[in-house]
């Protein structure tokens, strides 16, 4: 197989960047195990070797053209992963409230039913919303930045603030994102869809 184009999405299974990927989601259970422990500082350190892990494949996908479809799906994955770990972890030792863990998680169940919905009516699933990136990325500081004040308690006095800060702004701006969502498979769900000359369905306009 020849090297894929700039631009092109293969659908290659073994490239460097998704074992990258699967050492991201092997390392899931080894940090939730940590904080559920209270091994905070292990855990973060989990967390950095995860972030590099991340920027590597991603770099390397780019600058030797490994993208694939695979790749695309399992990097989210495992960054909701992550996410989802950290706030089980850190419920579980009442470090924050459950209904925190409700909140997000309940809006990625809407969105799984959403994504039925879509593919119930022929579509593929939405394109990602600024305002989703902006709240997962929200989350993504959140959870570390209290883990840190757990880690490190004589630094809560700042951390605790900064940590709480991202956590309410993220889900926040989750549930706004998950709106916008919501409107926006009511609306192509209702797009006319018209039949062309390969007997492929497009969306029309």
């Amino acid at each position: 197989m020849g090297a894929v184009r700039a631009g092109e999405v293969s659908s290659r299974i073994l490239t460097v960047p998704n074992l990258l990927s699967f050492l991201r989601l092997a390392l899931v259970p080894v940090f939730l195990a940590l904080i559920i422990q209270g091994q905070d500082a292990l855990a973060l350190l989990v967390l950095v070797i995860s972030s590099v892990t991340d920027f590597l494949d991603g770099l390397i996908a780019r600058t030797f053209r490994q993208v694939s479809r695979l790749g695309q799906l399992l990097d989210p994955a495992a960054d909701r992963l992550f996410i989802f770990a950290a706030l089980i972890g850190l419920a579980v030792r009442e470090v924050i409230p459950w209904w925190l863990f409700v909140v997000i998680v309940s809006r990625d169940a809407m969105l799984i039913v959403l994504g039925i919905v879509l593919a119930n009516h022929g579509f593929g699933p939405l394109p990602v919303h600024h305002l989703g990136k902006v709240a997962t990325l929200c989350l993504f500081y959140a959870l570390p930045i209290l883990m840190l004040g757990e880690a490190f308690p004589t630094a809560s006095w700042l951390t605790d603030p900064i940590g709480w800060a991202f956590a309410i702004w993220g889900a926040f701006l989750y549930w706004w994102a998950g709106v916008v969502y919501l409107v926006e498979t009511v609306r192509v769900i209702q797009i006319p869809r018209v039949e062309v000359g390969s007997g492929s369905d497009t969306l029309d306009g």
